[in-house]
């Protein structure tokens, strides 16, 4: 069930997403829930793949910002296993990571990934990426 929503209510905008944020670094993750969090959406926190993955399982959420490298599953095997489930296939989700090679971008597109960002990054920048593909899955 997707719950983001850019329509208005009362003249004001509605723009509330949940969202599954994995990263084995509580730094990073502690960042990004504030970040997201900050532009009003509801955040749910892991520390791995696996977790991720049920996350995404119990809560549908409506985008998913996962770690490529942790421990477990990684980010990559992740995203092939939420895109293997015909119930979760359609959430986007934006792989977040210091690996930063082309080849490593483009293995992390071909996993399934909708958008790829290295690290170290600007909260502004993952803020504005995050919005735009809640944007594009409301259409």
């Amino acid at each position: 069930m997707r719950r983001y929503s850019t329509a208005t209510d009362g003249g004001e905008g509605a723009s509330v997403a949940l969202i599954v944020v994995a990263d084995d670094d509580v730094d990073i993750r502690d960042l990004v829930e504030f970040k997201l969090a900050t532009l009003g959406h509801q955040i749910v926190t892991v520390a791995d793949g696996s977790a991720a993955v049920d996350a995404c399982r119990d809560t549908h959420p409506d985008l998913a910002v996962l770690d490529v490298m942790m421990p477990g599953l990684t980010g990559l095997e992740a995203v092939r296993e939420i895109r293997s489930n015909p119930a979760l296939k359609d959430i986007p989700v934006i792989l977040l990571t210091a690996r930063a090679q082309q080849s490593d971008v483009q293995t992390g597109y071909d996993s399934g990934a909708d958008d790829y960002i290295t690290k170290p990054f600007s909260p502004k920048d993952l803020a504005s990426r995050v919005e735009a593909l809640l944007a594009r899955a409301a259409v």
